[in-house]
Order: C-alpha cells, then sequence, then structure tokens
C-alpha cells in the first residue's frame, strides 16, 4: 500500500520509537488512544480527541517527528507517508469495540502471526490480557466489559471467537478508505446538523428544496457535542489510517 507498497518500519527501535512519539504527542495534544496496530506498511489507530484539532495536531507532530527520526537513522530523504492521513468518525456506542476487532485483527489476516497475541505492535494484548500498553487510554465500552482487569480481558477475548462478517469488514475498510462517518442515520443525522454540512454521498437525481441549515460552524466536528458527565466526547471517536508514500 502507498507508492509501490513501501514500508515504514524496519525493525523493532522503528516500533519503538512510533510508540513513544504517539504517547507523546497524544498527551500533548489531549487525545486518548484506544485502540492501534503498526504493520510494516500502514499505521491504523483510533482515538478520541478532547479538543478541538486534537487528532490533527496530533497526527502532524507525530509524522513529522517520525519521518525526522527515519530519515537519520537510515540516511534518507523526502517523505514517508502517502498524503495525509485519513480519518472516519465513529459512532462508539453501534461500532467501537468492533473496530477494535477490525484493527487488530489485521496482522492475522495478513499472515504476520499465527495468533492475535504473537503480534507485538497492536494493542490487543492490553485488552485481551494483563499486558497494559501505556499507549492506551481506556474506552468507557471497553470499561463495560467487567469490573475487574482480568474480567474485561476475558469478555474481550470472547469478541473473537465469532468471524468477523465480510460485509461488515468491507463496509468498515470502504468507509475508513473514503473519511466517511462509520454510524448509522440517525448518528449521521446528528454530525450533519453539527457540522452543518453533509456528511454522506448525495442521492442521484435533483436536491430537495428548503433543506434546515444550522448555525454551527464546519470546525464542530472535532469540538464534540458537548455532553455531561462521564459520557462527555466519548460517543463520537475517530479511526486513522496511514500509508507509506515514496
Amino acid at each position: 500500500m502507498g507508492h509501490n507498497n513501501l514500508p515504514c518500519f524496519f525493525d523493532d527501535e522503528d516500533y519503538l520509537f512510533y510508540l513513544a512519539s504517539l504517547r507523546s504527542a497524544a498527551d500533548q495534544y489531549r487525545v486518548e488512544v484506544h485502540a492501534y496496530v503498526l504493520l510494516p506498511n500502514m499505521i491504523q489507530i483510533i482515538a478520541t480527541p478532547r479538543v478541538p484539532e486534537g487528532i490533527p495536531s496530533m497526527m502532524q507532530s507525530l509524522g513529522r517527528r517520525y519521518v525526522q527520526f527515519v530519515n537519520h537513522r537510515y540516511r534518507r530523504s523526502g517523505t514517508l507517508w502517502a498524503g495525509r492521513y485519513k480519518s472516519s468518525l465513529i459512532d462508539s456506542d453501534a461500532y467501537l469495540l468492533t473496530c477494535y476487532r477490525y484493527v487488530e485483527l489485521r496482522p492475522l489476516y495478513l499472515g504476520l502471526a499465527d495468533s492475535l497475541g504473537a503480534y507485538t505492535w497492536s494493542s490487543f494484548n492490553h485488552h485481551a490480557s494483563s499486558e497494559a500498553s501505556d499507549v492506551i487510554t481506556d474506552h468507557r465500552l471497553y470499561l463495560e466489559l467487567g469490573e475487574t482487569p482480568r474480567a474485561r480481558a476475558e469478555a474481550y477475548r470472547k469478541l473473537f471467537r465469532y468471524r468477523f462478517d465480510r460485509r461488515l469488514l468491507e463496509y468498515i475498510a470502504e468507509t475508513i478508505k473514503l473519511g466517511q462517518v462509520l454510524g448509522g442515520d440517525v448518528f449521521k443525522d446528528k454530525i450533519e446538523q453539527i457540522a452543518n454540512q453533509r456528511v454522506r454521498p448525495l442521492k442521484r437525481g435533483r436536491p430537495k428544496k428548503n433543506v434546515k441549515k444550522t448555525s454551527a460552524k464546519p470546525t464542530a466536528r472535532l469540538s464534540e457535542n458537548r455532553e455531561s458527565g462521564a459520557d462527555r466526547n466519548d460517543k463520537k471517536a475517530a479511526a486513522i489510517e496511514m500509508e507509506p508514500g515514496i
């Protein structure tokens, strides 16, 4: 994937540096990272921003720092990424844990490991065992799986007993590829009202007249619909994907 399917990680030190940089950038720009996978030629992250522009700022800082590291270490120059990262807003209540599975299953589907626990560079072991990651901030929905870390890990492992529905797998992959909203019609209607812009493809034919507009600014997508208590902001996470370039 990316131009010439070039890798962005070459050995364990590269992976470790990227994770340390991800943790640092997430802390700096107030982004909570919930799940991730680092593949040889792709990165996927699920995260929730706690401030407007948190994810763009984090990804810009992270990308710049890692490219500088790789260029210096391997005495190369130029970019590493195939353009800007892709980001999709997620209806957390409906799709979050499914997206965890989508991300963490990638190494298995790609033949990079014989079992999920054997792949070092994903968040699976954090969620499914006692191996805690300092990169991860647990989402409310994961914490609700059980009262103790052991109970949550056991409940989480059960989610992987069932084969991923092929149509759902393709839907998630296509949605992330196009940078569209991952959610049902009610969720998309709500996001369109907040952002004052369409978040889904236009249907064929003449557009309807007298479309009601709201006064919200387009940038409200990342500032979130404010809600009270612990639920504020965590109903909308984002899936992020990056591929290598030249």
